[in-house]
């Protein structure tokens, strides 16, 4: 497959990253949903919304033109575009630069569209994430509920069935002697009726 659709700025084809200072929680997640790592340097965008690290994005996009998120076709040559999530100052000067005012607003608002989007879906996923979590929850809670109460009966059975057993231990221990002590009488009764033979 050729990449004559796969947009790359020539100011980002083999320009290394300077500003590093990215917050963590400002930054986006690939949206391979196999991966979903936070993308702090060169990734894919597409023209539905969606962001991809470099690593899936290329391999996704060298099989076809194709949403891996949402199935949608990326046929045109800005559908897909490689970016740079922390591009120099000297990109960052000349990248817009000779625009007219509403069309560097245009562009802005469009790319604070991009990432509104992707911050709600994130925290979208993240809330369902946290209502499975919860249901999760509530199940395995349910479930060592019933896992306790089982063995408490259980438990209770056995508690009880000792005590019958001491209790017939008992008995039977004073049966036992009830009967040796009549045996030995009858056994002194034996010798002294031999004795007068």
């Amino acid at each position: 497959m050729t990449d004559t659709k796969l947009f790359v700025p020539s100011s980002q084809a083999n320009e290394p990253s300077q500003d590093v200072s990215v917050a963590m929680d400002n930054d986006l997640i690939c949206n391979f949903k196999k991966c979903r790592k936070r993308l702090t340097a060169f990734a894919w965008v597409t023209s539905c919304s969606h962001i991809f690290c470099d690593e899936d994005g290329t391999r996704e996009f060298n099989k076809c033109y194709t949403c891996p998120a949402c199935e949608t076709s990326l046929s045109d040559k800005f559908d897909i575009v490689r970016i740079d999530l922390q591009p120099s100052e000297q990109y960052k000067s000349m990248v817009l630069a000779g625009q007219r005012p509403e069309v560097i607003m245009e562009i802005c608002s469009r790319a604070m569209s991009f990432w509104t989007y992707q911050s709600h879906q994130e925290r979208t996923y993240q809330e369902y994430m946290c209502n499975k979590a919860k249901e999760r929850s509530v199940q395995l809670e349910k479930y060592y509920e019933q896992v306790l109460t089982t063995t408490q009966t259980e438990l209770s059975s056995l508690k009880n069935q000792i005590s019958a057993n001491r209790k017939e231990l008992e008995s039977t221990k004073k049966r036992f002697n009830e009967v040796s002590e009549k045996l030995m009488e009858r056994n002194r009764q034996h010798q002294k009726l031999q004795v007068r033979l």
